[in-house]
């Protein structure tokens, strides 16, 4: 009996890992690739900083991702198949909502700087030329 968990828990663990691994690489790619765009605009005047920033903030992607995937990896004692799946699914939803959150948080990311240099070169408040009366 004993053989049989170990078998199915190694199997847990490998489709784990090698599902979390292609999601995460998946998703650090399209970040990369789409993000550029807003660092493009962003740094204009300096495309190598906006390149470094992205792939900074892909590495710091890579980093948290792959090391929540690994903290949450341990499965607890499924001695059948179905129990298996379901370890798996559970794990596997966690990471997905770990991918989401870290989604939204590099696009908020990218909005802020994207805000920040566009009100750098906002033109300064225009004084009132003229004064309206209000009517009665």
């Amino acid at each position: 009996m004993e053989s049989t968990f170990e078998g199915y828990i190694i199997a847990v663990y490998g489709a784990y890992a090698a599902i979390s691994i292609g999601l995460t690489i998946w998703i650090a790619r399209t970040l990369f690739k789409n993000g550029a765009v807003f660092l493009e605009d962003v740094f204009g005047d300096n495309p190598r900083m906006a390149e470094a920033v992205n792939r900074l903030l892909v590495v710091g992607f890579y980093l948290v991702n792959l090391g929540y995937a690994s903290l949450i990896l341990k499965a607890d004692g499924s001695t059948t198949v179905a129990e298996g799946i379901e370890v798996l699914s559970s794990k596997l939803g966690l990471l997905l909502l770990s991918l989401a959150v870290m989604h939204f948080g590099n696009l908020y990311v990218f909005h802020r700087i994207r805000r920040r240099a566009k009100l750098a070169v906002l033109p300064p408040p225009v004084a009132p030329q003229m004064r309206l009366e209000a009517r009665a």
